[in-house]
């Protein structure tokens, strides 16, 4: 079964016009999956000819506003209007801490972003051990990553097992090369150019270390800074990674195929 890989949102926190906050669509089967749900992300949705309603499944790797910062507005465009609302039940996935956080969503915004019985499920996954979730399409892995409490990577195979891997936002760490062991692409974030490291992020140099160190046959770098934009990125990470090499941009389609 073929994994469909869309970049829905290639950037951070700072607006750009041609970058929007972290956001990536895979497409397993029948099933739509979206990770992240950072500002921009529902146009780039649009754009890439899905709709609200289509989506099966949303993971957040973390809380950080530029990876949460459309949730609202995805339920709510759920609910209303009762035209065009949704009707086919759908799952939200995040570590420990999930529950508390939509139910302070709630207390700003009320009914308003309050779904009728069994239309909207919230799952918490564990955030210091690995864990897993089990659909009839694709299987999901995690792994704690290090960058904030709520950080988990994520690793989806679908039944052939052809695998994609996604980190979210981390540092260097054992579990980001575990969570893309031999995988058959790696996205990875890349956040700053090397000469610019901050604690929490990753560099293109770091990013093809863990790409070469678990065996991923193709990555893909994103979550660029616009300090990105004036460095040779692909240079940096060639210095640790010689695989096949994509720079995301939003809406980028790669598809997966059993190597």
């Amino acid at each position: 079964m073929e994994i469909k890989v869309i970049i829905l949102g290639s950037g951070t926190c700072v607006p750009s016009l041609k970058r929007s906050s972290s956001s990536v669509l895979l497409q397993v089967g029948d099933k739509i999956l979206l990770f992240d749900l950072g500002v921009g992300t529902i146009r780039r949705l649009l754009e890439a000819g899905f709709s609200i309603p289509q989506v099966s499944h949303l993971f957040f790797t973390h809380l950080h506003p530029d990876h949460t910062g459309e949730f609202v507005t995805f339920i709510f465009a759920t609910k209303y209007p009762q035209t065009y609302r949704r009707r086919t039940p759908f799952q939200v996935l995040g570590a420990r801490g999930l529950q508390r956080f939509y139910d302070g969503l709630r207390r700003v915004y009320g009914e308003w972003i309050e779904l009728e019985p069994g239309l909207m499920t919230l799952i918490e996954l564990d955030n210091c051990e690995q864990d897993q979730f089990t659909d009839d399409t694709f299987t999901v892995d995690t792994l704690p990553m290090f960058h904030i409490e709520s950080s988990i990577g994520f690793r989806i195979t679908a039944p052939d097992g052809t695998s994609v891997a996604f980190t979210g936002d981390t540092d260097f760490c054992d579990n980001a090369i575990a969570i893309a062991k031999d995988v058959d692409i790696l996205i990875c974030e890349s956040a700053l150019p090397d000469a610019m490291k901050v604690e929490g992020h990753l560099t293109p140099s770091l990013a093809g270390r863990i790409a070469t160190d678990a065996g991923a046959k193709r990555l893909i770098l994103t979550h660029f800074y616009p300090e990105c934009d004036g460095v040779d990125i692909e240079a940096e990470c060639r210095k640790t990674y010689q695989g096949p090499l994509l720079l995301a941009r939003d809406l980028m389609v790669v598809d997966v195929e059993l190597s």
